[in-house]
């Protein structure tokens, strides 16, 4: 196709994406339709010049394009119909209804779609993590990613800027719709920003280009993939493009015309009024389910290993860095290889030695949290398995917004967080983590894992190599002692194997029970031993994973008439959560009482602060024997 015949096309096509934003928007009664007919000629020059295949969105040789102002879903539909991802008429009529698949802020559903974006600041990431991955898999392609100029005041771009251009990601342009227009008006007024020389400044290079001239948009495209560094092109574009009385109207961000105002608009554009009819197929249609997370989930081929014993008490996330390593080793030349996203942490959450053993798949990202989160949910889509290590308070806490669209996104992304609970010490409450648990809780595509002692860890490590979906696994700072069954042999042997959801009972009972979690089990153990040396049998059960619990264990603990549970965690929303919700949801009565942190803690040692939350040994008797 010749040049000439190619702006044709896309003159063509922009003109009926513009009449299809218009319709779908009205019909709804709500939507984007200014800053979608902005980009939708710089959309329709990527996806008529990019390598993809319609009939195949999930083709691993493809070119990306992620779409970091979700809102403008309508441009995005309008343009995927265009290309033959799905009826345009489709998208028209199920936009924003319920059981349709074309949501208000654009789906990874979608076909087509490649990010789940809404949460403006986060797409940049996302985009450098597919490039990222694409060099890691030896993909020759390309990513774009198209933002808004108000998302550019977010602080997570910059992050992802200093990214790209540390590791030379010339697979990747940005482009920027600067229509210079946001919801409460000029950009220059809401957040005065110097766009250009922020992007210059971290080593990006820089095009400016006419957002609507679709022959200089398609050469600053190709000139842009032949720079050898990341390109930012800054588009220059008339919020509500095509119409009037819309352009330049920052009223027209958020709000659709008015079916006398569409009837005008269509005029302009010299389109058909098409509403009723799309009305009446909007009326007729259908909710169906749309879920396909299990498409999202890749197979693994990766060998496990042989575990490692340990002996003597060490602290978990030792064991953790060691098995990954060995992983790491064992899978090198791998399809699907393992790759390690690090925030200046490496010495301490002990993912230095598998950077020693392949420095090409270790990521360094610096300080910089919110942009490791997504980069590392994005490049865990692409066949690797990801593996972030961080502490609890950065890797859960100060991210969760970041992990939730992880969630969301249906990402595979395995989060190892050190330093969770009042374990941490003397670095006081800013870094006692004490909510991994609750905030997990609230990710429907997520699960949490709490390993016992160094050899549990290595299990699960194991265990978790092959494994899709997400997964947290929330380990202290502390050694701890090796845990052993009431015969005095290691429990976690190597013959143990970890599934999720399975519980341990380390010791029999039958005068109470007591579910434990996380880095108090060695107290709890020896309060249990002592207690046998007193005549007092009961029950201590392991639990790995505090979300997901059998409950025929709760069913016994509760004809026991006594359950206590003990975690380094809040006494809100952890451990004994899980266990108040399962007896109240089986209509049981039995009494509950939960061992943990009942506020912010203070600087000290573990030893005194597990003390002053009354889970040291000798307290934790004293409140059995009590309770008792």
């Amino acid at each position: 196709m010749t040049k000439t015949d190619l702006i044709s096309r896309i003159s063509k096509q922009a003109n009926t994406a513009r009449g299809a934003i218009l319709h779908m928007t009205t019909l709804a009664g709500s939507g984007h339709p200014g800053g979608s007919m902005s980009s939708i000629d710089i959309m329709l020059c990527v996806y008529n010049t990019m390598k993809h295949d319609p009939q195949n969105p999930t083709w691993p040789e493809r070119d990306r394009m992620v779409v970091s102002i979700g809102h403008i879903s309508p441009c995005v539909y309008s343009c995927l119909g265009l290309q033959g991802y799905f009826p345009l008429e489709d998208a028209i009529i199920q936009y924003r209804q319920y059981g349709g698949l074309f949501e208000g802020h654009i789906e990874r559903q979608v076909p087509g779609v490649e990010w789940s974006t809404g949460n403006l600041g986060q797409g940049l990431s996302a985009a450098v993590g597919f490039a990222m991955a694409s060099r890691i898999n030896g993909i020759d392609n390309h990513t774009y990613v198209l933002m808004g100029d108000g998302e550019q005041q977010k602080g997570q771009l910059s992050e992802a800027r200093r990214f790209a251009a540390k590791f030379k990601l010339a697979n990747l342009t940005a482009i920027v719709d600067y229509n210079q227009l946001q919801i409460s008006g000029s950009i220059h007024d809401v957040m005065p920003q110097r766009i250009r020389q922020n992007w210059e400044s971290d080593g990006w290079q820089v095009m400016e280009v006419n957002g609507h001239d679709i022959s200089q948009i398609l050469d600053t495209l190709d000139e842009a993939k032949r720079d050898p560094r990341p390109v930012m092109i800054l588009a220059h574009t008339v919020m509500g493009k095509g119409v009037s009385f819309m352009e330049n109207k920052a009223q027209y961000h958020g709000t659709p015309l008015s079916e006398e105002l569409l009837k005008q608009a269509l005029q302009e554009l010299d389109l058909p009024d098409e509403l009723e009819k799309y009305r009446q197929l909007r009326n007729e249609f259908q909710p169906s389910e749309l879920s396909q997370v299990d498409s999202f989930h890749p197979h693994y081929d990766l060998a496990p290993g042989k575990p490692l014993l340990y002996t003597s008490e060490s602290d978990c996330r030792s064991a953790w860095g060691k098995a990954l390593a060995d992983l790491g080793n064992l899978n090198k030349d791998k399809k699907n290889p393992i790759v390690v996203v690090d925030c200046d942490l490496s010495s301490s959450v002990k993912t230095n030695e598998f950077a020693q053993i392949l420095p090409e798949r270790f990521l360094e990202s610096g300080i910089m949290e919110h942009h490791a989160a997504v980069m590392s949910g994005a490049i865990s889509t692409t066949g690797i398995q990801c593996f972030w290590s961080d502490f609890g308070v950065f890797g859960i806490d100060e991210v969760y917004n970041m992990q939730r669209l992880n969630d969301i996104n249906h990402t595979n992304l395995k989060t190892v967080v050190t330093h969770v609970g009042m374990d941490v010490g003397g670095d006081g409450k800013t870094h006692q983590c004490i909510d991994y648990i609750s905030l997990v809780r609230n990710l429907f595509d997520s699960r949490i894992i709490c390993p016992a002692d160094a050899n549990h860890t290595d299990r699960i490590i194991r265990w978790l190599i092959n494994k899709p979906g997400n997964y947290f696994i929330a380990m202290g700072r502390s050694k701890l002692p090796i845990i052993k069954d009431q015969d005095g042999e290691i429990f976690y042997d190597l013959e143990y194997c970890y599934e999720y959801g399975k519980s341990d009972i380390l010791r029999p009972g039958d005068q109470g029970t007591v579910f434990v979690t996380g880095t108090p089990v060695g107290r709890a153990l020896k309060a249990v031993d002592a207690l046998r040396e007193e005549g007092i049998f009961v029950e201590l059960v392991y639990i790995s994973s505090p979300l997901f619990i059998d409950f025929s264990l709760i069913q016994n603990a509760i004809k026991r008439g006594l359950i206590f549970t003990i975690e380094d965690h809040s006494i809100h929303g952890g451990l004994g959560t899980t266990i108040a919700e399962a007896i109240v949801e089986a209509e049981q009565k039995v009494k509950l009482v939960k061992i943990g942190v009942p506020d912010y803690s203070v600087s000290g040692d573990p030893v005194d602060l597990f003390k002053a939350a009354g889970m040291d040994t000798a307290s934790l008797i004293k409140r059995i024997k009590e309770e008792l």
